[in-house]
């Protein structure tokens, strides 16, 4: 009953609002009528006006996904369609109201709620397309995503209520239908020169995948939890507690070629996590630019790690990681590679929820994260090509991912063996009368190089398959 109230909440919104375009219209063409009389030169600055001067903005998607597992292991596919509106009025002194939702239909899929007869293992991939705490809903798959209100000045603005965000760690990572939200208080400051200032203050996020909101300590372990450091289940899920998350960005350009980064995000009561980045460029000519990178992320528990009893902690009390990153390469107009590295050290296991974005490492590649490990050592190649006029763009990495054994569950959380990935991804853009519309191809395979001790469960969904991703983006 929920979901179908803030459905129809949402619909009934943006129907006055559509309405209230139309009438404004209307007003246009006949300014003789009463309505239009009413709305004097003064008014043209009102709050109502800022409504009928408003914004839409839609999306519809097509994601079509498929995992192909080695012989004797079950095979997944799935098709989803979906589609939303986002309203946005004009500014009224500085002021501006944001409304939007979105629906998805899964419009033919494997079962995705039964798990592999051989391995026990629940599907890992295409189920996140859909809603993950509800795998057998097919149809009633919406959400109220956008909600806020929003103050600019200059070139800076402040936002309350439902939003997204993109930062290091808590970001979009739109690699499903839909992405992540927050709800809090969030701005930016880029009116100091060089500077950009942004953060605030999140109360509850509503995780890619899913359709409800919860509380910050809540959201943890919405996704699968992994296990702990004796390789039992983890649980701490629905056992966290916090008020909520604070996030403090500072980017600075020393000059055109030198940058430095600043983050922290504080989760209270859970963990603390700092990242220092450096990025430069170095001119080799009017076109050619060499680039380098160098990145150090540390992680401490905060009191008990979310819960005093350890088994149900998410961080282990005293706990922390330390993680450090390198990238090298060269860029022109068109063209651009790099290889990078990243170690995290045997300190402890480097800790991101998974439901509120992916990490920020160099090594990052799509379809695979490095959160739950330590002891790691990644080495990724990467290259990309822009055709001219920008309407295909290429890209495709290589990595190595040197784990620790699956059965070092302190460094282990996810139990999957040392592998090798590769991803090729192509994303088109359509000019003309199909301006607005996107095709995305990637392909993802990935190869086993650790042991897994003869147990598939090791391997599905994990290594020795291949993932298969095209999607269709309709933006207006």
């Amino acid at each position: 009953m929920r979901r179908k109230g803030i459905k129809y909440i949402v619909l009934a919104i943006v129907f006055l609002m559509i309405r209230g375009n139309v009438y404004a219209q209307q007003e246009t063409d006949n300014p003789d009528s009463a309505t239009h009389a009413n709305i004097s030169a003064a008014d043209t600055s009102s709050f109502l006006n800022a409504f009928k001067k408003g914004h839409f903005h839609g999306n519809f998607r097509y994601f079509f996904m498929a995992s192909d597992n080695k012989p004797g292991l079950t095979d997944y596919y799935a098709n989803a369609i979906g589609g939303g509106i986002k309203y946005e009025t004009a500014s009224y002194k500085g002021f501006q109201f944001g409304v939007g939702g979105y629906f998805i239909f899964n419009i033919g899929s494997s079962d995705l709620t039964k798990p592999d007869p051989k391995t026990g293992q629940p599907n890992r991939y295409e189920i996140g397309l859909f809603d993950i705490q509800d795998p057998g809903n097919k149809n009633n798959i919406d959400r109220l995503e956008e909600l806020y209100i929003k103050y600019s000045w200059k070139k800076s603005h402040l936002a309350f209520g439902k939003q997204l965000i993109n930062t290091p760690f808590i970001n979009l990572q739109d690699g499903r239908m839909r992405p992540t939200e927050v709800g809090g208080v969030y701005g930016e400051v880029n009116d100091i020169k060089n500077t950009k200032i942004e953060g605030g203050f999140i109360y509850q996020v509503s995780p890619r995948s899913t359709v409800e909101w919860f509380k910050v300590g809540a959201s943890i372990g919405v996704n699968p939890q992994g296990v702990n450091a004796e390789g039992g289940k983890s649980d701490y899920a629905g056992n966290l507690k916090s008020k909520g998350i604070v996030l403090l960005g500072i980017t600075h350009a020393i000059n055109n070629n030198l940058s430095f980064k600043v983050w922290d995000v504080f989760v209270e009561n859970i963990f603390n996590t700092t990242l220092l980045q450096a990025d430069f460029s170095y001119p080799l000519s009017k076109e050619n630019s060499l680039t380098a990178g160098l990145q150090y992320i540390r992680q401490d528990a905060i009191k008990d790690g979310g819960n005093s009893i350890a088994s149900k902690a998410y961080f282990d009390k005293n706990g922390k990681s330390n993680v450090w990153g390198a990238t090298a390469g060269w860029k022109n107009n068109h063209w651009q590679a790099s290889v990078n590295y990243t170690r995290i050290t045997d300190d402890g296991r480097f800790l991101m929820p998974r439901e509120w974005g992916r990490e920020p490492l160099f090594t990052f590649l799509p379809r695979e994260r490095n959160d739950g490990f330590g002891d790691l050592n990644a080495y990724l190649v990467k290259a990309a090509y822009n055709i001219p006029k920008g309407f295909l763009k290429l890209e495709t990495g290589l990595g190595y991912y040197d784990l620790p054994e699956i059965k070092n569950y302190a460094l282990n959380k996810y139990s999957i063996p040392s592998y090798v990935q590769f991803n090729f991804d192509a994303v088109y853009s359509y000019k003309g009368l199909l301006k607005g519309l996107e095709t995305h191809f990637l392909f993802v395979h990935k190869w086993r190089k650790g042991d897994t001790y003869g147990n598939d469960k090791y391997e599905i969904n994990k290594v020795n398959f291949s993932l298969w991703n095209l999607i269709f983006n309709y933006n207006f």
